[in-house]
This record gives structure tokens, sequence and C-alpha cells, in this order.
């Protein structure tokens, strides 16, 4: 069997993964614990003749108008011809329980014509939050991660050099509210909704504290009694809580990447006894046209006459295998294995499985 050595180290991960012990923290969302998106519209300056063609984006020149009269610089009137400035886009995520004065890091994107941000300099450029008020500045010199270089007739890009980040390059203004401490209820958003790791999350809460604390609502939400704790805040109880480990269950899935070939299959992947033959014909046309010149110093002509190749190739197939009724991910692998047939051939097999209905698991084709 051909399969890569990289899916078998997956398959083995995955079986691993989920048998494993996870903490709280890798597994919920607190609510109410959640950043903020921020975006903003700025300038970048200081470029090497890669910014942006005022004529192709006059936005940046309306902006520069602008940054140029706060400053006292009177343009009315004005034509900007220069290469060294570009427009961005400028966003950044404000943290849970960020303070004034705190610093994050910002991602800057050139949304007009040009090539190349290397290096520039982000202008102060507030950034908004949903609600339109300010919560961050970011200025500073952009990191851009690629580069471009180009002649009359070739042009070579490497990486990706109109996006760029600012390391720490925002300055936090305003504080989103939020009283942690005045909480009475906290409630655990887990990322894959499972009413057993719900469960399995109730259990291991209470036993820790040898009350009931939890309280489990649905499959995506388990419902703490901050109070019952008696910590002496909910920061602290939650410092508690978030590590405590918990043996996950999740569906049996498959997942198919086509573009790349890989399948992944979970440890609780099943199959019912089935049957399956592989096989292939391949039909291979090929033109060789040949040409023909008339004898010396007949009355004739060149032509070009058509010679055709047709070949039909039969690929050995496997017959038909039997893959019996599995109750393991290894005996789901080793009578895969058995049709010796290629990764790219076992995603259409998968699939026809699927459609007999004897693949018990979730098909995922990326």
């Amino acid at each position: 069997m051909r399969w890569p050595v990289a899916l078998f180290l997956a398959l083995v991960l995955v079986a691993q993964t989920a048998a494993a012990s996870v903490r709280l923290k890798d597994l919920v969302e607190f609510d109410g614990v959640r950043g903020n998106d921020l975006l903003g519209y700025g300038l970048v300056v200081g470029l090497d003749g890669t910014g942006d063609g005022i004529r192709n984006a006059p936005f940046t020149e309306d902006i520069m108008a602008n940054i140029l009269e706060r400053l006292g610089v009177n343009v009315t009137g004005e034509q900007f011809r220069p290469r060294n400035v570009a427009a961005v886009v400028v966003t950044a995520t404000l943290p849970p329980f960020a303070r004034a004065g705190g610093r994050i890091d910002v991602t800057v994107s050139a949304i007009g014509d040009a090539s190349s941000l290397l290096g520039g300099t982000l202008v102060m450029t507030p950034l908004n939050g949903a609600d339109g008020q300010i919560y961050a500045v970011a200025q500073g010199a952009v990191l851009a991660g690629g580069v471009a270089a180009e002649g009359a007739a070739a042009r070579v890009v490497q990486g990706v050099p109109t996006s760029g980040s600012i390391p720490l390059g925002g300055r936090v203004e305003r504080e989103v509210e939020f009283e942690l401490a005045s909480l009475s209820r906290v409630r655990l958003a887990l990322r894959n909704p499972d009413f057993t790791t719900a469960a399995r999350i109730e259990e291991v809460v209470n036993r820790h504290y040898g009350r009931p604390i939890a309280r489990m609502l649905d499959s995506g939400t388990v419902a703490l009694d901050m109070a019952a704790t008696r910590a002496a805040s909910p920061a602290h109880a939650l410092s508690q809580i978030e590590n405590l480990t918990v043996s996950p269950q999740t569906r049996a899935r498959v997942v198919i990447d086509q573009r790349s070939g890989t399948i992944v299959m979970g440890e609780d992947v099943r199959i019912s006894r089935v049957a399956v033959a592989q096989g292939g014909l391949t039909l291979r046309v090929t033109e060789e046209p040949m040409v023909v010149q008339p004898n010396p110093f007949a009355d004739g002509q060149t032509v070009v006459v058509p010679r055709t190749d047709v070949e039909i190739e039969d690929q050995p197939a496997v017959g038909m295998a039997e893959l019996a009724a599995s109750t393991s991910l290894t005996d789901i692998v080793a009578g895969l294995n058995a049709l010796g047939v290629a990764p790219r051939e076992m995603i259409d097999i998968l699939n026809s499985i699927n459609a007999a209905g004897a693949l018990h698991a979730e098909l995922i084709v990326r």
C-alpha cells in the first residue's frame, strides 16, 4: 500500500488525542471573556517607489491631504504624484480585560495598487470598534512578509509584500467595560458541542468541589454557580476550574482533502461488512503527424499525413476485497490497505462506501 508517512502519523495522532485528557481551558470559552475586532483606515509612508498610483487610487490622495491639513499644511488645489505612500486597512483584536495604555499587535494590508509595503511606516491611525468608538491608535514601522522584484519583461514575488504587521504597534485608548467580579453565574461554551463532553465537564467540576457547582444546560453550555465555589472572586474560581482535565468525546469523522489527497480518520470510525472491487481502464490517444515530401524533381507538394496511435491499458484490479465489520481504527486501516490502492483512489472508495451506507461516520470533503 502506497500511503504517505504523514497520513499514518495523522491517524495515530487522532487516535491518541481522542483518548487523552484535555484541560477545560482548551475545550471551552468563558461566557463574556472574549476579544473585540478593531478596524481602521490609514496611510503608510516612506515606501521606495512601491506605493499607490494616485491616478488609480484617488482615495490615497484624499487621506494624504487630510493628514497634511491636520498638520497645518495647506494643500488645497495641489496635485500629488508621489509613489512612496499607500492607503491601507489596519485591523487588530482588542483582547479581553485590555487596559488603557496597553499594547496590541496590528495587521496592515494595502487596498490600492501598491506593490510592496516593505520599509514603510504607518502614520497614526485610529482603530474603531463595531460601535464606531475609537478603542486604540496604531502607528509604527511595518514588517512586510515578502519581497517583490520586477523588470521590463518579468516579475518575481515571494510571499505577500502588500501585507504586513506591526508588533505591539497599537496602544489601547479605551477599555471595554466588563465586571467579572460582579458575576454570580458564568457559562462555559464548548468549542465542539457534545452532550457526553458537557456531562463529563459537569461531573469533573462537581467532583473537584465536592458539591453541585456546575449544571449542564445543553450540548454546548455548562453553567457555573460562582457563589457556591466559595472562592475569593470569580477570577480565583475560574483559575482553578480551567485547569481541570476532561476526556472529550467527539463524533466519528472521516476528513478528506481532495487537493492534497490526505485522508484522516477518527478513532471511533466504524464500517459495516462490505465488499469492494477496484480497478481502472486507461484509454490513451496520441497524435504524431508525419510530413511527406515529394520525390526529387517531381511535380508534387509537401503534405502532412495524420498518424493516430490508440492504446487501451487495463490496469490490474484487486478483484473483490471484503472489508469485515470493523470494531477499531486498526481494523479499518488494515482492510483498506488490502485493496492496494493509492490515496487518491482511496478517496473514491470511501465515498462509495459512504454512499452504500456502510460507513458509520461523518464524511467531510474539503
